[in-house]
C-alpha cells in the first residue's frame, strides 16, 4: 500500500501516536509530514509505503491555521499548556490589534520557540527546554501570505487569527510576537490546522473513522495517490529507454515523450506503470524518487 492518508488529528494525540496507529493498521512503513502539538487539532498528512520518500516535498508545502491569541500572558512553551512566566494588564484596543496583526503579512524573520522539534547539536529543542536549558537559535525566513483577525473577545482578552503561511512557520512564535508588539505579551490558545498543501480539513478522517474503515478492509479507498498530492505532469519513457529508467540512470530527453511547457519535474511512466519522480537537469531526465 502506497500513498497518503489525510488524518484529522484530535487533541491528546501526538503526531507519533498517529503514525503508530496507522502503521499498525497498514502493517507497513509509515511517516508524517510535519508535527502538530498534542493539544493542537487538524490536518496531519500521513505517508504510507513508498510515499514516505516524498515526505520532504509534502512537508515543504504551504499551510493554513486558525489560532487563538491570548493577551497578557507569557508562558515557557508559548502556548497555554505551559507554565505562566508573566501576566500583564491588557489595554484592549481593537484598532491596535488589527493594525499590529496586519504588520505580520509578508516576508519576515522568525525565531523558533524552544519548545519545538528542531535539532541543535543533535538534540531536539523541546528536550533541552524540559531540562530548563535555553540555547541560541537562528532566526528563520518565513512568509505569511495572508493573516486576518476573525474573532475578537474582549471579555477573554483574546482574538482569533487565520493564517496562510510557508513551511517552517511557528504559530506559537507568531502569537508571542504579536503580543510583544502590542506591549502586553501573548500566548497561543487553541490551534487548528485547516490545510497542509493539498490536504484540506473537510476531507480529513479522524482516528476512529480510520480504524472503522480499516476493519471493513476499505482502507485503500481513502488512500490518496502520489500524483494527486504532488500533481506534476506525466511523461512516458520510450521502450528503448525503459531499462535505463528502471535502474535510475539519467535519460536523454530524446528517449522521453514529454508534455509541453516549462517542465521541472515529471512522473515518469513506462510499461504502463509509474517508475518514479524525475527532474530535468542539464537536458537530461534524472531520478529523484523511485516508486
Amino acid at each position: 500500500m502506497t500513498g497518503f492518508l489525510n488524518v484529522y488529528k484530535e487533541a491528546g494525540y501526538t503526531s507519533h501516536d498517529v503514525v503508530a496507529i496507522v502503521r499498525k493498521l497498514t502493517r507497513g512503513k509509515v511517516g508524517h509530514t510535519g508535527t502538530l502539538d498534542p493539544d493542537a487539532k487538524g490536518v496531519l498528512p500521513i505517508c504510507i509505503g513508498r510515499a514516505t520518500k516524498l515526505a520532504d516535498m509534502v512537508m515543504g508545502q504551504d499551510k493554513s491555521y486558525i489560532a487563538e491569541v491570548v493577551l497578557g500572558v507569557v508562558t515557557d512553551t508559548g502556548d497555554m499548556s505551559g507554565q505562566i512566566l508573566h501576566k500583564s494588564l491588557v489595554d484592549f484596543n481593537k484598532d491596535a490589534i488589527l493594525e499590529t496583526v496586519a504588520k505580520f503579512h509578508g516576508q519576515q524573520s522568525q525565531l523558533p520557540p524552544m519548545y519545538s522539534a528542531i535539532k541543535i547539536g543533535g538534540k531536539k529543542l523541546y528536550d533541552l527546554a524540559r531540562k530548563g536549558q535555553t540555547v541560541e537559535r537562528k532566526p528563520r525566513d518565513i512568509y505569511i501570505k495572508n493573516i486576518y483577525v476573525t474573532d475578537i473577545q474582549m471579555d477573554k482578552n483574546s482574538f482569533t487569527i487565520e493564517v496562510d503561511c510557508s513551511k517552517g512557520t511557528y504559530i506559537r512564535s507568531l502569537c508571542m510576537d504579536i503580543g510583544e508588539q502590542l506591549g502586553c505579551g501573548a500566548a497561543m490558545g487553541s490551534l487548528l490546522r485547516t490545510r497542509s498543501g493539498s490536504f484540506a480539513l473537510n476531507s480529513a478522517y479522524k482516528i476512529e473513522e480510520i480504524k472503522s474503515i480499516a476493519a471493513d478492509d476499505q482502507l485503500k479507498n481513502i488512500i490518496m495517490d502520489v500524483e494527486h498530492v504532488l500533481p506534476f505532469p506525466r511523461a512516458y519513457v520510450k521502450d528503448e529507454g525503459y531499462a535505463l529508467a528502471k535502474n535510475g540512470n539519467p535519460l536523454p530527453l530524446s528517449l522521453i515523450d514529454m508534455p509541453e511547457g516549462d517542465i521541472k519535474r515529471v512522473w515518469l511512466y513506462g510499461a504502463n506503470h509509474l517508475i518514479g519522480l524525475f527532474c530535468i537537469n542539464e537536458n537530461k531526465l534524472r531520478l529523484e524518487v523511485m516508486m
